[in-house]
């Protein structure tokens, strides 16, 4: 197979000194919390004098959660250093020229730190109200993606329309990462992605990275993709814990695996520096620690806990 994209993957450590790598060699980031958005400022500025190499935010569409592009905007212009990521931006909900338009802009705005990771996602109540097929959402994905690698470019939108515009400030467009499970999902980090959002415990990690690996090989990618891991957590008081617990089952309701996932959650500084060599020794280029309590003292607890 051939790279028809040539989009190749961001060197690693990409604009990130060495001081903010994690004790394992890892980066390591923060998931912010949804449930207060006025409060994501504090959040980010924390995080941005601390070990953290990424601000995270997840997307919804039917739900309590602020919009994921807008708030890492505003956010961009609260820091200077710390990158801002989507994960995952459920792509298939939104206009592909528009959503072109909205990610070159952010990626120009915060100065090349913005990394768009891009999901299917799967609730029906999402494309009820977007709108949109939720059968076709993978393919509709695959050819959003084609579509804005030639508007980021600076390609017209058609022989009758022209280009959209702003160019982003990174070449070829802001880095691509995409989450999920399905064969599909994995193969398109290679056709089209610098990397691979993996939202799995170090338990069973291992094969997906594997299948992911295997897959840039078969496109005949350089280097190698890399790999984010998705971590909840919460640390400070039974209070803050318990909080994080309610939102986040609340959150994965719909799954039927909410108590699994609650269960799952990290709330002691050893889980988090275990888990952290756990996804080094797998061979991860980061962590990024999801905090469902709305304390940003969280922040400060697990920039204490990695050292």
């Amino acid at each position: 197979m051939t790279d028809s994209s040539s989009h190749d993957r961001a060197p690693r450590n990409s604009g990130l000194p060495d001081a903010m790598r994690a004790a394992h060699g890892v980066k390591v980031g923060i998931g912010l919390p949804i449930a207060d958005p006025q409060s994501l400022v504090e959040w980010a500025e924390r995080a941005e004098s601390g070990p953290f190499a990424t601000l995270g935010l997840l997307d919804r569409l039917v739900y309590d959660n602020p919009e994921p592009l807008v708030t890492l905007a505003l956010l961009a212009g609260a820091t200077q250093r710390i990158r801002l990521q989507t994960e995952v931006l459920i792509a298939p909900l939104r206009e592909t020229a528009l959503l072109a338009k909205q990610t070159a802009t952010l990626d120009r705005l915060s100065g090349g730190r913005f990394t768009l990771g891009l999901g299917v996602g799967g609730r029906a109540d999402d494309h009820e109200a977007s709108g949109t097929e939720l059968r076709t959402r993978g393919k509709r994905l695959d050819e959003q993606v084609a579509a804005m690698r030639r508007l980021w470019s600076g390609e017209p939108y058609s022989e009758s329309c022209g280009a959209i515009g702003p160019r982003p400030h990174t070449p070829g467009g802001p880095e691509l990462l995409f989450g999920g499970f399905q064969t599909a999902a994995l193969e398109r980090v290679a056709r089209w992605g610098g990397g691979f959002l993996a939202a799995a415990a170090p338990s069973w990690a291992p094969g997906l990275f594997d299948t992911v690996h295997r897959f840039w090989r078969e496109y005949d990618r350089p280097g190698e993709p890399r790999i984010v891991a998705q971590v909840n957590a919460a640390l400070g008081s039974d209070a803050v814990i318990d909080e994080a617990r309610s939102a986040m089952a609340a959150y994965y309701e719909f799954s039927g695996r909410a108590e699994f996932m609650v269960e799952g959650m990290l709330t002691t500084p050893d889980q988090i520096r275990t888990v952290t060599k756990q996804f080094a020794d797998l061979g991860a280029d980061e962590v990024i620690f999801y905090c469902y309590g709305r304390d940003p003292g969280q922040v400060d607890r697990l920039a204490d806990a990695l050292g």
